[in-house]
C-alpha cells in the first residue's frame, strides 16, 4: 500500500487511516498528511499495526517529544519508560494498578504542569466484546455554549486533581501517597486556544475539583453542567477496538473515557505513549488564601 486513505468515522471526531505500514517509518509527506488529518478529525484510527514497544515509541516521536511517564512511574513498561501499560494483566503476582484506568472523562496528564499534547494507544489484547473508548470534541463543547456563558468561562482557571481519577483510592496506599506528592493540584485555564488551529476549546473534565477563587460548592453545579454538556452524544465518537488498532488523539481538544463494558475476567492489554505538552498552569497551595489563588489566576490569564 502506498497511498494514505482517510475515511471519517464520526460526525464529531474520528477517522480511519489506511495505506501505511508503521513498522517501516514515515516519509515526510506521510507525516504531514497524518498531521493534517489529525487536526481535522482529532482522533485517528490506524488498524492492523502490529508494533513492538520500540516501534510504538518511534512512531509517536514523529509528532513531538515522548513523555517518560515520570508522574506515574509505577505503571511503565519495565524496559521502556515511554510506554504506559494500561492492562488488567496481573503484575508481580498482584492485580494491575491500571486495570481500571480511564474510567471517567479526562484529558491525559491534565494534573501535571505539562498536560499531554496527544496520546497514542495500541491494543494488544482485548475481550471478546466491549472495552470501548469514547472521545468528546471540546471545540464543539465550547462553541455551542451561549455567548454570555463563554464570556464568563473565559477568565476562569480550574483545579485539576489526580485524586479524582476514578478508583484512585483503591490503588496501593504507598503508591497513592507518592503520586499525590509528585502531582499536587494544579490550575489550568478553563478556555484554551489550540496552538495549531487557533480555535477555542473547553479544558475541563471529571478530574476538576473546583474553579480558582470559588468554593467547591459554588463550582460543582457549573462543572456538572459543563461535563454533561461536553459529553452529549452529538459531540462523541465511540471506538470499538480490534487487536493491533492504534488510536491517536489530540488531548488538547478532546476528552476520553475507557468503558468498563466487558467481562473483567477477560484480558484487555494496551500500550500507551503520550506526547509532552507545553508548560501550563500553576500549583495550588493548600495554605494560600482564596484571594491569592484568584490573583494568580488573573495574572496567568494575561501572561
Amino acid at each position: 500500500m502506498s497511498e494514505i486513505t482517510v475515511r471519517p468515522l464520526g460526525y464529531a471526531a474520528g477517522a480511519s487511516v489506511t495505506g501505511l505500514d508503521l513498522r517501516t517509518g514515515l516519509r515526510p509527506e506521510q507525516r504531514e498528511a497524518l498531521r493534517a488529518a489529525w487536526r481535522e478529525h482529532l482522533v485517528l484510527v490506524l488498524p492492523g499495526q502490529d508494533l513492538s514497544a520500540e516501534q510504538l515509541i518511534a512512531y509517536t516521536r514523529n509528532f513531538g517529544e515522548v513523555e517518560r511517564n515520570d508522574s506515574v512511574p509505577y505503571y511503565r513498561d519495565p524496559d521502556h519508560p515511554e510506554v504506559l501499560l494500561v492492562t488488567n494483566k496481573p503484575r508481580d503476582g498482584k492485580p494491575s494498578q491500571t486495570r481500571n484506568t480511564g474510567r471517567n472523562w479526562h484529558s491525559d496528564l491534565s494534573y501535571t504542569n505539562r498536560p499531554a499534547m496527544g496520546s497514542v494507544l495500541m491494543c494488544k489484547e482485548k475481550p471478546p466484546v466491549g472495552g470501548d473508548t469514547m472521545f468528546a470534541n471540546m471545540y464543539m463543547a465550547y462553541e455551542t455554549l451561549s455567548a454570555p456563558f463563554r464570556a464568563f468561562l473565559d477568565g476562569l482557571h480550574a483545579v485539576h486533581d489526580i485524586t479524582l481519577i476514578k478508583g484512585f483510592e483503591r490503588r496501593d496506599p504507598a503508591q497513592i501517597a507518592e503520586l499525590k506528592k509528585r502531582n499536587p493540584p494544579i490550575a489550568h485555564p478553563v478556555v484554551r486556544t489550540h496552538p495549531e488551529t487557533g480555535r477555542k476549546l473547553l479544558f475541563i473534565s471529571d478530574r476538576v475539583r473546583s474553579f480558582v477563587g470559588m468554593t467547591e460548592e459554588e463550582s460543582r453545579p457549573i462543572l456538572d453542567f459543563l461535563n454533561r454538556h461536553a459529553t452529549t452524544p452529538e459531540f462523541v465518537y465511540r471506538h470499538r477496538w480490534e487487536i493491533n488498532d492504534i488510536v491517536m488523539w489530540d488531548n488538547r481538544c478532546t476528552l476520553h473515557i475507557a468503558l468498563p463494558d466487558f467481562d473483567q475476567t477477560k484480558l484487555r492489554h494496551m500500550m500507551r505513549c503520550s506526547l509532552l505538552g507545553e508548560p501550563s498552569g500553576y500549583v495550588i497551595q493548600d495554605d494560600a488564601p482564596m484571594d491569592e489563588q484568584a490573583a494568580r489566576s488573573a495574572i496567568a490569564a494575561v501572561s
